[in-house]
Protein backbone atom coordinates (compact mmCIF):
# COMPACT_ATOMS: atom_id res chain seq x y z
CA UNK A 1 0.00 0.00 0.00
CA UNK A 2 1.05 3.54 -1.05
CA UNK A 3 2.56 5.47 2.24
CA UNK A 4 0.25 8.51 3.14
CA UNK A 5 1.15 11.94 2.13
CA UNK A 6 2.64 13.15 5.43
CA UNK A 7 2.18 16.69 5.01
CA UNK A 8 -1.37 16.16 5.26
CA UNK A 9 -3.15 15.30 8.89
CA UNK A 10 -4.65 12.20 9.43
CA UNK A 11 -7.60 14.54 10.40
CA UNK A 12 -7.71 16.64 6.62
CA UNK A 13 -7.49 12.82 4.65
CA UNK A 14 -10.18 11.08 6.68
CA UNK A 15 -11.65 14.28 5.47
CA UNK A 16 -10.98 14.28 1.85
CA UNK A 17 -11.62 9.88 1.95
CA UNK A 18 -14.85 10.69 3.06
CA UNK A 19 -15.53 13.53 0.56
CA UNK A 20 -14.57 11.27 -2.34
CA UNK A 21 -16.40 8.08 -0.98
CA UNK A 22 -19.65 9.87 -0.12
CA UNK A 23 -19.83 11.31 -3.47
CA UNK A 24 -18.91 8.24 -5.21
CA UNK A 25 -21.72 5.75 -3.34
CA UNK A 26 -24.77 6.06 -1.56
CA UNK A 27 -24.22 7.14 2.68
CA UNK A 28 -24.82 3.17 3.47
CA UNK A 29 -22.63 1.59 0.94
CA UNK A 30 -19.42 3.38 2.22
CA UNK A 31 -17.96 1.56 5.26
CA UNK A 32 -15.92 2.96 7.47
CA UNK A 33 -13.09 0.64 7.03
CA UNK A 34 -13.19 1.88 3.33
CA UNK A 35 -12.52 5.20 4.36
CA UNK A 36 -10.05 5.09 6.73
CA UNK A 37 -8.24 2.70 3.73
CA UNK A 38 -9.09 5.69 0.98
CA UNK A 39 -7.24 7.73 3.73
CA UNK A 40 -4.50 5.55 4.37
CA UNK A 41 -5.38 5.46 8.35
CA UNK A 42 -6.22 3.61 10.99
CA UNK A 43 -9.99 3.21 11.15
CA UNK A 44 -9.86 4.09 14.88
CA UNK A 45 -9.32 7.60 13.49
CA UNK A 46 -12.61 7.74 12.54
CA UNK A 47 -13.81 7.39 16.12
CA UNK A 48 -11.32 9.28 17.80
CA UNK A 49 -12.02 12.55 15.59
CA UNK A 50 -15.60 12.12 14.41
CA UNK A 51 -17.13 10.05 17.03
CA UNK A 52 -19.16 7.99 14.42
CA UNK A 53 -19.48 7.79 10.49
CA UNK A 54 -22.06 10.13 10.99
CA UNK A 55 -20.21 12.74 12.57
CA UNK A 56 -17.37 11.95 9.77
CA UNK A 57 -20.12 12.98 7.08
CA UNK A 58 -21.51 16.09 8.60
CA UNK A 59 -17.26 17.72 9.37
CA UNK A 60 -17.14 16.60 5.70
CA UNK A 61 -20.13 19.11 4.66
CA UNK A 62 -19.31 21.28 7.09
CA UNK A 63 -15.65 21.68 6.02
CA UNK A 64 -16.77 22.10 2.43
CA UNK A 65 -18.91 24.63 3.31
CA UNK A 66 -16.48 26.41 5.71
CA UNK A 67 -15.89 29.39 2.96
CA UNK A 68 -19.38 30.28 2.41
CA UNK A 69 -20.09 29.82 6.34
CA UNK A 70 -17.85 32.25 7.01
CA UNK A 71 -18.74 34.98 4.86
CA UNK A 72 -21.96 34.65 6.78
CA UNK A 73 -20.68 36.16 9.64
CA UNK A 74 -18.50 38.54 7.54
CA UNK A 75 -19.15 41.62 5.96
CA UNK A 76 -19.93 40.75 2.51
CA UNK A 77 -23.63 40.53 2.30
CA UNK A 78 -24.39 43.83 4.87
CA UNK A 79 -25.22 45.42 1.16
CA UNK A 80 -26.50 44.22 -2.29
CA UNK A 81 -23.48 44.55 -4.19
CA UNK A 82 -22.10 41.80 -1.54
CA UNK A 83 -24.10 39.41 -3.91
CA UNK A 84 -21.83 39.60 -6.75
CA UNK A 85 -18.50 38.67 -4.29
CA UNK A 86 -20.78 35.87 -2.36
CA UNK A 87 -22.21 34.49 -6.08
CA UNK A 88 -18.26 34.22 -6.89
CA UNK A 89 -17.29 32.26 -4.21
CA UNK A 90 -20.10 29.95 -4.17
CA UNK A 91 -19.21 29.20 -7.75
CA UNK A 92 -15.48 28.69 -7.72
CA UNK A 93 -15.98 26.77 -4.01
CA UNK A 94 -18.88 24.33 -6.03
CA UNK A 95 -16.88 23.99 -9.15
CA UNK A 96 -13.85 22.54 -6.91
CA UNK A 97 -16.44 19.45 -5.99
CA UNK A 98 -18.90 20.43 -9.44
CA UNK A 99 -20.93 17.03 -7.59
CA UNK A 100 -21.28 18.76 -4.35
CA UNK A 101 -24.34 20.39 -4.17
CA UNK A 102 -26.29 17.39 -6.11
CA UNK A 103 -25.06 15.36 -2.82
CA UNK A 104 -26.82 18.14 -0.39
CA UNK A 105 -29.93 17.82 -2.44
CA UNK A 106 -29.74 13.77 -1.70
CA UNK A 107 -28.84 14.60 2.17
CA UNK A 108 -32.35 16.99 1.99
CA UNK A 109 -34.35 14.39 0.25
CA UNK A 110 -34.13 11.92 2.79
CA UNK A 111 -36.93 11.87 5.69
CA UNK A 112 -34.63 10.78 8.27
CA UNK A 113 -31.09 10.06 6.29
CA UNK A 114 -27.70 10.75 7.77
CA UNK A 115 -26.68 14.87 7.85
CA UNK A 116 -30.36 15.58 6.98
CA UNK A 117 -30.51 17.10 10.47
CA UNK A 118 -27.04 18.96 10.19
CA UNK A 119 -27.83 20.11 6.89
CA UNK A 120 -31.26 21.99 8.02
CA UNK A 121 -29.07 23.49 11.04
CA UNK A 122 -27.07 25.48 8.74
CA UNK A 123 -29.73 26.80 6.05
CA UNK A 124 -31.74 27.38 9.09
CA UNK A 125 -28.72 29.50 10.37
CA UNK A 126 -28.69 31.33 6.76
CA UNK A 127 -32.49 31.91 6.93
CA UNK A 128 -31.58 33.71 10.35
CA UNK A 129 -28.33 35.52 9.64
CA UNK A 130 -30.11 36.96 6.30
CA UNK A 131 -33.64 37.75 7.65
CA UNK A 132 -31.43 39.99 9.94
CA UNK A 133 -29.26 41.31 6.98
CA UNK A 134 -32.34 42.48 5.61
CA UNK A 135 -33.96 44.10 8.29
CA UNK A 136 -30.56 46.34 8.53
CA UNK A 137 -30.17 46.84 4.83
CA UNK A 138 -33.97 48.90 5.20
CA UNK A 139 -33.01 50.21 8.04
CA UNK A 140 -30.26 51.94 5.76
CA UNK A 141 -32.48 52.49 3.37
CA UNK A 142 -30.94 50.13 0.96
CA UNK A 143 -34.23 47.63 0.72
CA UNK A 144 -37.56 48.67 0.49
CA UNK A 145 -39.76 48.37 3.22
CA UNK A 146 -42.00 45.76 2.35
CA UNK A 147 -39.01 43.42 0.49
CA UNK A 148 -39.82 39.47 2.06
CA UNK A 149 -36.49 38.09 3.43
CA UNK A 150 -37.60 34.66 2.06
CA UNK A 151 -38.53 35.86 -1.55
CA UNK A 152 -34.98 37.46 -1.29
CA UNK A 153 -33.07 34.33 0.02
CA UNK A 154 -35.18 31.58 -2.12
CA UNK A 155 -34.40 33.61 -5.70
CA UNK A 156 -30.43 34.33 -4.12
CA UNK A 157 -30.54 30.51 -3.52
CA UNK A 158 -31.78 29.71 -6.99
CA UNK A 159 -29.28 31.80 -9.09
CA UNK A 160 -26.19 30.03 -6.56
CA UNK A 161 -27.62 26.43 -6.98
CA UNK A 162 -28.91 25.85 -10.06
CA UNK A 163 -25.87 26.90 -12.05
CA UNK A 164 -24.12 23.88 -10.96
CA UNK A 165 -26.82 21.76 -10.72
CA UNK A 166 -26.98 22.02 -14.18
CA UNK A 167 -23.56 22.14 -14.58
CA UNK A 168 -22.93 18.85 -17.00
CA UNK A 169 -25.75 20.06 -18.83
CA UNK A 170 -25.23 23.28 -20.26
CA UNK A 171 -21.73 22.46 -20.75
CA UNK A 172 -22.89 19.92 -22.96
CA UNK A 173 -25.28 21.93 -24.88
CA UNK A 174 -23.51 25.13 -24.55
CA UNK A 175 -20.17 23.21 -25.99
CA UNK A 176 -18.51 25.41 -23.41
CA UNK A 177 -16.72 25.13 -20.21
CA UNK A 178 -17.92 26.87 -17.09
CA UNK A 179 -14.69 27.64 -16.12
CA UNK A 180 -13.33 30.30 -13.41
CA UNK A 181 -13.44 33.06 -15.91
CA UNK A 182 -17.19 32.20 -17.19
CA UNK A 183 -18.43 32.32 -13.51
CA UNK A 184 -16.73 35.20 -13.09
CA UNK A 185 -19.19 36.48 -15.16
CA UNK A 186 -22.05 34.87 -14.20
CA UNK A 187 -21.84 35.60 -10.62
CA UNK A 188 -21.27 40.22 -11.72
CA UNK A 189 -24.69 38.98 -13.90
CA UNK A 190 -26.52 37.67 -10.86
CA UNK A 191 -25.38 39.33 -8.39
CA UNK A 192 -26.09 42.72 -10.25
CA UNK A 193 -29.53 41.03 -11.64
CA UNK A 194 -30.46 40.32 -7.23
CA UNK A 195 -29.39 43.86 -6.84
CA UNK A 196 -31.19 45.34 -9.46
CA UNK A 197 -34.46 44.11 -8.55
CA UNK A 198 -33.95 45.39 -5.01
CA UNK A 199 -33.47 48.58 -6.02
CA UNK A 200 -36.25 48.37 -8.40
CA UNK A 201 -38.31 47.27 -5.59
CA UNK A 202 -37.01 50.12 -3.48
CA UNK A 203 -37.94 53.10 -5.98
CA UNK A 204 -41.81 51.24 -6.53
CA UNK A 205 -41.93 51.35 -2.75
CA UNK A 206 -41.02 54.92 -2.74
CA UNK A 207 -43.11 56.06 -5.55
CA UNK A 208 -46.06 54.45 -4.39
Amino acid sequence: MDQPDQTISVHDRLLKAARDCFLADDYHNVSTRQIAEAAKANVSMIRYYFGSKEGLYEEMIRHNLAPLLDVLDGETLNSPTGFVDYLRLYYRTMNATPEFPKLILKVLALNHGPGRRFVQQLLERGRTKGAKRVEQMKNKGLVAPDIDADVLRLSFVSLAMTPMLLKDIFEQQAERAMDDDFLDKLARFNGRLIAAGIATLSAEGQAT
